[in-house]
């Protein structure tokens, strides 16, 4: 018994490695054609509309209920301490740094990403990517740079709407609903929140954007089995694009304190 599961565990570290390198020689052939030749602005123009401009809508939504719930819930803590002046830089740091880069790579995920993977992993099921390489073009040229620039160009857009729409949100519960001082609130909001905490959420939402992009454009060219394949890569896309979200997003909030305690404070 103890034989075959160590026999299992090293079966999954070694398909978990294997597949960690397949990712990473993807990663690489995609950066290699970004640094040598840009796509086309016809190409590229079509996967910034549907990433950037009909994610808008969601991410605004999305952002302005979780500023106000946000808000709503600084209060209740807040007024326990008779400190609700507070609540203003608590809420929008919270949005800026955490709440607003995560949220909308989770929506840029759950929208754009599954539809991505959906995408190349009906061309892959239909051998239209095996169609690409028989002419001597290159799959990851035409299907994943475009895909790849979009949505890191796009992503920190994206979430400064949400940023600013999710602190809008926060300000009208907090002043018109709850009875704080607007004027408090902005002066407590002005000299504490600093413009690190703003540059922190657009990094984070960068590197967001690049893992969304490499591992739904990654599942979709891996998609194999049919419909029901194509079923499995973009679920597997979505969890594993969500999950790496979090993931980074812990790592990157230590080393981005490290950077800012030893360099900057």
């Amino acid at each position: 018994m103890s034989v075959s599961w160590v026999r299992q565990l090293g079966r999954f570290g070694l398909e978990a490695l294997a597949g960690l390198g397949r990712v990473s020689l993807f990663t690489y052939h995609t950066g290699r054609w970004i640094l040598t030749r840009l796509p086309r602005r016809r190409v590229l123009v079509p996967q910034m509309y549907e990433v950037g401009v009909r994610s808008v809508p969601v991410v605004l939504a999305t952002g302005c209920f979780v500023g106000m719930v946000l808000a709503v819930q600084m209060y209740q803590q807040l007024h326990k301490l008779n400190a609700e002046s507070a609540a203003g830089p608590i809420t929008n740091i919270a949005i800026v740094k955490q709440l607003g880069p995560v949220l909308a790579a989770v929506v840029l995920a759950g929208r754009v990403g599954g539809a991505m993977a959906a995408e190349l992993g009906t061309m892959r099921v239909t051998e239209q990517i095996d169609a690409l390489r028989a002419m001597g073009a290159d799959p990851v040229r035409y299907l994943v740079v475009p895909r790849f620039l979009a949505c890191l160009l796009l992503i920190p857009v994206l979430t400064v709407f949400g940023d600013a729409i999710g602190a809008l949100g926060g300000y009208l519960v907090s002043v018109k609903a709850l009875g704080i001082t607007s004027h408090y609130y902005m002066e407590q909001t002005r000299s504490i929140m600093e413009n690190w905490d703003i540059f922190v959420g657009l990094i984070k939402s960068v590197f967001f954007g690049a893992l969304i992009a490499i591992i739904c454009c990654y599942k979709g060219f891996r998609a194999e089995g049919g419909a029901a394949g194509v079923g499995r890569a973009t679920t597997v896309a979505f969890v594993a694009s969500f999950i790496s979200i979090l993931v980074v997003n812990f790592f990157l909030e230590v080393f981005l304190r490290f950077v800012y305690n030893f360099y900057i404070a």
